[in-house]
């Protein structure tokens, strides 16, 4: 009889996973259908999609082959890791491309074969840990139905333990572990496993979920009609448990639902798995990468740098040093980026690592602006903490990191000098060259324009603007006719949205699913994708595979402030770069000294650097016009500046391997020189002031 129930429930069990799983997988197929059905009649979706082909969300080891700037400088490591991305193309061993072909949409990378393989293999090759972790939140779920329907299985497995230590030896104190062969993995495959994107989409969690909840609920119906079919069994088992109780003292944890995951570690003599915590953020399987992880990963060194700026503002400035290097690169990500976007490609496509195979030491700026609101006051209130416009981009964050980038310079250069009696003399040892891009292309000029009125040295060599802000008046009707809405509403919006971001850790960590998804599917990705460059005035950068980034995770993500958006929307109405416009002629007058926002276009001059400017020739957010205006106005005032453009959307100069714009960096900063004598002229019509930030913050509530 026990048989034939079993049977009956295998069956059962097998037939309703059937029936879920293809419906699950209908539904999926049934979303796709009908988003590539809607994309089909979308105008203009070849130009926006051609920016997502061949875009991968995670570097993988098929990349090109080794670019022209990195024949002589490429660290032995590096060199290495394109070794073994050349005998990924060649070898069996590890195979990641599908059917054994290079797809031009889509390519086969580790991230999106796992994905195929996770769903075309049984669940019963998953890995076991995350079967059990994720059954936990199931039965945490699941608990009324647990207590009430696991009592028989408590007695089962509380009187089978009963019975086996009744009958093992007294001189047994652990149990003997069999040690089965395992297989060892290759360094090729640890670094992949490591290097690739691992989290999972919302529709694979979906069909992880329905097979791990049929599997519990058939389990408990199992265990119940045994129970059923076999009273005088249960009985006896039930009193042997009672006597246990009473004849045994065992400590049994207490802690409820902690969970814990068989670990090992390579390095330990013995095997045996140890015990090991985890927390509730990993059973999710998101990423949640930092800029630290990826350079770490990826072999190189890495330093954290928190800076806090004038007023109080926490930053972080992230470092690849080469602490005996005179030449120092310093780049500064865009508007809701950070400096993950400077590393996203690999090794042989970001800049930050091009530059540092050169022999540069590398610094990574980071603007204020997290959900995690980093300050010197733990207190800070959401709307005090996002009380900035890009002045204090430019007069505050880039002012403070450079001088900790100058602190920490002269100090490791006098700390490894050969010499010791040999001195140096000059206040700057080292050559320091800024690369930007987007609103880090406006700050870096406001910083330096502000230092020379303020009588500072900036420190910089050479400036390197890709598609920089600043002017904006020439844009798509859609940035068109957000500004008028924007500046129409800004009075109404203001005392209650303070900036735009995700708010909740629910929907960051659906975004942040959503992006595997969007990847897996390649209608709906270009569907989101297509929609996403309409916003934007049709732009074709990949923005579906910017949200994979996983700087935008459940824990944090870059914002936008309100006063931000503001300033850029004022820019685009005056049709000039001006500083902030506080809304009346006093509060000008005190933060500037005029009652008109400052106008920077106008002490260009006042630039004593080379400036090299570059534009995208696909780039609708910041056209190629408003660069060459920058162009012009430099140009006017003296300024030594070039111009160069490339086939690029705005996106492109950062989150695309683009071997073409990185040889032009590093041949660009090849140019740098000594550094300049910075002679200071100050017009004394000129009073530009530091504006106090409690005087800011009045105003803007007024």
């Amino acid at each position: 009889m026990q048989r034939a129930v079993d049977n009956v429930l295998a069956v059962t069990k097998e037939s309703v996973k059937t029936f879920t799983y293809e419906s699950l997988n209908n539904i999926v197929r049934l979303i796709n259908g009908m988003s590539a059905m809607l994309l089909a009649i979308l105008p203009g979706k070849a130009s926006i999609l051609e920016g997502i082909h061949g875009w991968e969300l995670r570097p993988t080891l098929r990349g090109p082959r080794l670019p022209r700037w990195m024949e002589n400088g490429v660290s032995s490591f590096n060199q290495f890791i394109h070794e073994l991305s050349v005998d990924s193309d060649t070898s069996s061993s590890v195979d990641y491309s599908s059917d054994g072909e290079d797809s031009d949409n889509y390519p086969g990378t580790p991230l999106s074969q796992s994905s195929r393989f996770s769903r075309e293999s049984s669940f019963s090759k998953l890995n076991r840990s995350w079967i059990y972790w994720i059954g936990c939140i199931i039965s945490w779920i699941l608990f009324p139905v647990k207590f009430l329907f696991g009592i028989p299985l408590y007695l089962f497995t509380s009187v089978s333990h009963t019975a086996s230590k009744a009958f093992s030896r007294p001189g047994n104190l652990h149990p003997s572990t069999a040690r089965s062969p395992r297989r060892r993995q290759t360094l090729k495959d640890h670094f992949v496993q490591r290097a690739t994107d691992r989290r999972r989409g919302v529709v694979e969690d979906l069909h992880l979920a329905t097979e791990i909840s049929i599997e519990y609920a058939f389990d408990v119906v199992h265990k119940a009609a045994y129970c059923l079919l076999a009273p005088a069994d249960t009985i006896r088992r039930l009193f042997g448990w009672f006597s246990s109780q009473n004849n045994s003292q065992e400590d049994i944890p207490s802690e409820g639902f902690v969970t814990s995951v068989s670990t090992s570690v390579l390095s330990d003599n013995d095997p045996t798995p140890l015990e090991r915590r985890t927390t509730f953020h990993n059973s999710l399987n998101t990423d949640a990468r930092t800029c630290q992880d990826v350079i770490t990963e990826l072999g190189y060194p890495y330093e954290a740098i928190h800076v806090v700026t004038a007023d109080g503002y926490v930053l972080l400035l992230e470092r690849i040093p080469r602490r005996d290097s005179r030449k120092v690169v310093y780049l500064q990500h865009g508007i809701l980026d950070s400096s993950m976007g400077w590393v996203s490609n690999g090794v042989v496509g970001s800049p930050a690592f091009a530059a540092f195979d050169q022999g540069y030491d590398v610094f990574l700026g980071n603007f204020r602006g997290l959900v995690s609101r980093e300050h010197v006051d733990k207190n800070i209130s959401s709307r005090q903490y996002w009380n900035y416009s890009i002045n204090e981009h430019g007069t505050e964050d880039i002012p403070a990191m450079i001088e900790k980038i100058h602190e920490i310079k002269v100090s490791e250069l006098k700390s490894n000098q050969s010499d010791p009696e040999e001195e140096i003399t000059t206040e700057q040892p080292y050559k320091i060259c800024a690369i930007c891009h987007s609103l880090g292309g406006a700050g870096i000029l406001m910083y330096v324009i502000t230092r020379r009125i303020a009588e500072k040295p900036h420190r910089l060599s050479r400036m390197i603007l890709l598609s920089p802000a600043g002017f904006h008046h020439d844009s798509s009707f859609m940035f068109t006719s957000v500004e008028y809405l924007f500046l129409f509403l800004a009075p109404a919006l203001a005392p209650f949205v303070p900036a735009f971001y995700i708010p909740t850790r629910f929907f960051r960590m659906l975004l942040n699913k959503l992006a595997r998804d969007f990847h897996n599917l390649p209608a709906v990705g270009g569907l989101v994708q297509t929609l996403m460059s309409y916003v934007v005035g049709g732009d074709s950068s990949n923005w579906v595979g910017v949200l994979g980034l996983p700087h935008y995770n459940m824990n944090d993500m870059p914002g936008v402030a309100f006063r931000v958006a503001l300033h850029l929307a004022q820019m685009k109405r005056a049709k000039k770069f001006i500083m902030f416009d506080y809304g009346s002629a006093a509060s000008n007058m005190e933060a500037y000294g005029c009652p008109e926002a400052f106008d920077l276009g106008e002490y260009y001059g006042f630039i004593d650097v080379p400036v090299d400017l570059v534009a995208g020739i696909k780039d609708k957010v910041i056209k190629p016009s408003m660069v060459r205006k920058h162009y012009k106005v430099m140009k006017d005032g003296g300024v030594d500046v070039s111009y160069s453009e490339f086939e690029y959307a705005h996106l492109d100069f950062t989150f695309s391997n683009r071997e073409e714009l990185l040889s032009y960096v590093m041949s660009r900063l090849l140019l740098v020189g000594a550094p300049p004598k910075q002679s200071v002229v100050r017009p004394k019509s000129l009073k530009l002031k530091r504006r106090d930030t409690n005087t800011s913050r009045e105003k803007l509530n007024e």
